[in-house]
């Protein structure tokens, strides 16, 4: 598990776009937290219902504002009408507040809204010192010139974390070893690079270490099957593969011995049938623990040449001055590569365990937010592989929301206990360290680096980057500390 992508937790703000609230049940943008029905201008509908809150970290505030208050809000914003509205017969600024008021009463009343509520709602926060981190869902709001105005106001706020202990947790820093086959196997991928493939002119059957390039019809045996009250059952028809000029190594380790025995001694030309069963745990699920039936074509005997292992070949691979040295050099890479893998593993392990320890309730909000992070993410790599758009409106995304729901609340917790740790701990992201993670980004999305800062900055997502570097560095300086 790694530090999570939560979003920045919501501002205070009520964002008041309902033009038609009145005065018995009113909403918000977000909806008011139960189903309510009421009368628009002679119809009535019903709102669907508001988006779920943790009922353990939910808050409701009752808000007021004297009719005095309101009387002076109305007027603020009725003078400002009049004094840039155009309408027959009238100056510009000369309109009558009472013709103000009956033409624009509902965008004079939205106004009113979106700074006399907006304003109550804040000072109220911080009369009661509360933090909102959702959308406010506003109810019962009474609004009217010459009235008091009344709302309440509904969210969600963070959890109280005690945290106590969390740097007791037990972290083994794991012992890096490279392994002399680890090492061969990835200085035999290097070479296996830069091999070159030649024809083999003589006439001559083939042998260990030649390379058949052959093509191949196989037919896929069925398996076994049952016979049951409701008919066969087992039966799994396969798709017959084939394959054209494709390489294969007589004798090599990767290559199946049916394959070997029937391939030495063979000719250019030859026409060879081979039964090969697949190992259980073959990588190609179509073909593991099954039989298959080839009919095959030797085309051509070729040999791979592999490069010298010495000095010309070492420079054309870096700065080496020897063979020794890019020896030393593979190995070191390969020895840190590993040990950051290790430690990584070690570190996620450290990190599930500090998401274990403390058990606390999370904000929906917060969860609906990383529902929506991961599914983004499921949905672009399955653009990257070719989905289509059409095909992405057939899945079933409540399923999908469903099944990213558990991994979702880990990810959050994790992230507010990391958070809280950075605070108790005063670790911070320098100026150097988000510039970094900046141009990191812009490489890997192949997006120039001022036009990924600039959208970012639109988007509003500067600030969660930031949290996200903020997370990675609290989780490796914890590691680092308890793992010694």
């Amino acid at each position: 598990m790694t530090p999570s992508e939560t979003a920045t937790p919501t501002g205070s703000s009520l964002d008041m776009q309902d033009e038609t609230l009145t005065a018995s049940a009113t909403q918000s943008s977000l909806e008011a937290p139960e189903q309510i029905s009421h009368d628009h201008d002679g119809h009535d509908h019903a709102h669907a219902p508001a988006p779920t809150l943790n009922p353990e970290l939910m808050r409701t505030v009752e808000v007021e504002a004297p009719v005095e208050e309101v009387n002076k809000a109305f007027q603020q914003v009725t003078r400002r009408y009049a004094k840039r509205v155009r309408l027959p017969g009238f100056r510009v600024g000369k309109v009558p507040p009472s013709l103000i008021k009956s033409r624009f009463a509902r965008e004079v009343r939205q106004e009113v809204l979106e700074t006399l509520v907006n304003e109550r709602f804040r000072v109220a926060l911080e009369e009661q010192k509360m933090q909102p981190i959702s959308q406010p869902q506003v109810s019962e709001l009474m609004l009217a010139e010459g009235a008091p105005l009344k709302f309440k106001a509904t969210f969600e706020v963070l959890p109280e974390m005690q945290l106590e202990g969390y740097d007791t947790i037990k972290v083994e820093r794991p012992q890096v070893t490279l392994e002399e086959g680890e090492f061969e196997a990835e200085l035999d991928s290097v070479l296996e690079h830069h091999a070159t493939v030649e024809p083999v002119e003589e006439e001559r059957p083939l042998g260990d270490g030649d390379w058949a390039e052959i093509s191949f019809k196989g037919s896929v045996q069925d398996l076994a099957q049952v016979v049951g009250e409701e008919g066969v059952a087992g039966k799994e028809p396969a798709q017959p593969i084939s394959g054209e000029d494709v390489l294969i190594e007589v004798g090599g380790k990767n290559t199946l011995q049916a394959f070997n025995q029937a391939l030495r001694g063979a000719q250019v030309g030859q026409e060879l049938s081979i039964e090969a069963t697949y190992p259980a745990e073959f990588g190609d699920a179509r073909l593991a623990g099954r039989t298959v039936s080839y009919d095959v074509t030797v085309k051509a005997i070729k040999k791979k040449t592999f490069p010298e292992r010495d000095a010309e070949f070492a420079r054309q691979m870096g700065p080496y001055a020897d063979w020794t040295e890019f020896e030393n050099k593979l190995r070191e890479r390969l020895e840190d590569r590993k040990k950051r893998a290790l430690e990584s593993q070690a570190r996620d392990k450290m990190l599930e365990d500090l998401a274990a320890k403390f058990n606390f309730p999370v904000p929906e909000t917060l969860v609906q937010q990383q529902i929506d992070a991961r599914l983004e993410r499921g949905l672009r790599s399955l653009a990257a592989q070719g989905m289509s758009p059409e095909a992405m409106r057939q899945l079933d995304f409540d399923r999908l929301r469903t099944a990213q729901r558990e991994q979702a609340i880990q990810e959050v917790r994790l992230s507010l206990i990391l958070d809280t740790i950075a605070q108790r701990e005063h670790i911070e992201v320098s100026e150097e360290e988000m510039e970094r993670e900046l141009l990191m980004l812009s490489l890997s999305s192949r997006e120039p680096l001022e036009t990924l800062r600039k959208r970012l900055s639109t988007e509003g997502s500067l600030g969660r980057v930031r949290e996200q570097v903020l997370r990675e560095k609290t989780g490796t300086a914890l590691f680092e500390r308890l793992a010694g």
